[in-house]
């Protein structure tokens, strides 16, 4: 079957639990299988777990989204030439870094108010925060900024060739819009120009019932035309 992956945002901390998400749902009801992976860092299974996903960023933690990828293509739930990543935040990081990094495993990737270019989030972030939040970022992604712009999937728009879906919140005050922004730019340069959609009144998600409508609309349509679907026949039938 297609399949979507869909890494979870935070990340630290979060984590996709057994049991009703709203997303996942919309995406089986689809005809999609779901994969959710609780990649190192992510919350519920204890603090150890969580720390070995401190700097790792487009490592280890990507490397976590990829195997349980493999894993599902190898237990015959889905179709590798039909796989698809989209995500929120850091899960739309994971995404654009996932489709640059494993050119061959993805057929499409969906960003969502995500984070594509590390420097600027450390930068910004440490402008915004506390001493106590600008030491936790330090701490979570690094000072290297060599390390982490060759990490930002920003940098790595000619190494994305599949096409793209970027959604951003106009007042987004926890990923400035200019993540989106750029991503896009870099894209088009790199002549892979994606299908965008932003609300100038969202934030960090749509919220809005009429723009999450429209948004959840055009990303079924645009999964759907990446793995072989047939949208308007789902839609035609009430799915």
């Amino acid at each position: 079957m297609p399949m979507i992956v869909n890494p979870h945002g935070g990340p630290y901390g979060i984590t996709d639990h057994w049991g009703f998400n709203g997303e996942a749902q919309l995406l089986a009801a689809h005809g999609f299988v779901v994969l959710q992976v609780n990649f190192r860092g992510s919350g519920n299974r204890g603090r150890s777990f969580e720390i070995a996903g401190h700097g790792q960023w487009g490592a280890a933690m990507q490397d976590d989204v990829t195997d349980a990828t493999h894993w599902a293509i190898d237990q015959g739930y889905a179709d590798p030439h039909r796989i698809c990543i989209y995500g929120g935040s850091y899960g739309g990081y994971a995404a654009l870094y996932g489709a640059a990094r494993e050119p061959a495993l993805y057929q499409c990737a969906v960003g969502y108010v995500g984070v594509y270019d590390l420097v600027s989030l450390v930068n910004q972030n440490n402008i915004r925060a506390s001493n106590a939040d600008t030491n936790f970022y330090d701490h979570v992604l690094g000072k290297d900024n060599a390390l982490l712009a060759s990490r930002s999937p920003i940098n790595l728009a000619d190494k994305i060739r599949v096409p793209v879906f970027l959604a951003s919140g106009g007042t987004d005050q926890r990923v400035d819009k200019s993540q989106s922004e750029d991503m896009r730019a870099r894209l088009i340069k790199a002549g892979n120009v994606p299908q965008w959609l932003a609300y100038p009144t969202e934030g960090h998600g749509f919220y809005t019932q009429e723009h999450r409508t429209e948004f959840y609309r055009q990303l079924i349509d645009f999964l759907y035309l990446h793995t072989g679907g047939d949208a308007a026949a789902a839609n035609a039938t009430g799915q």
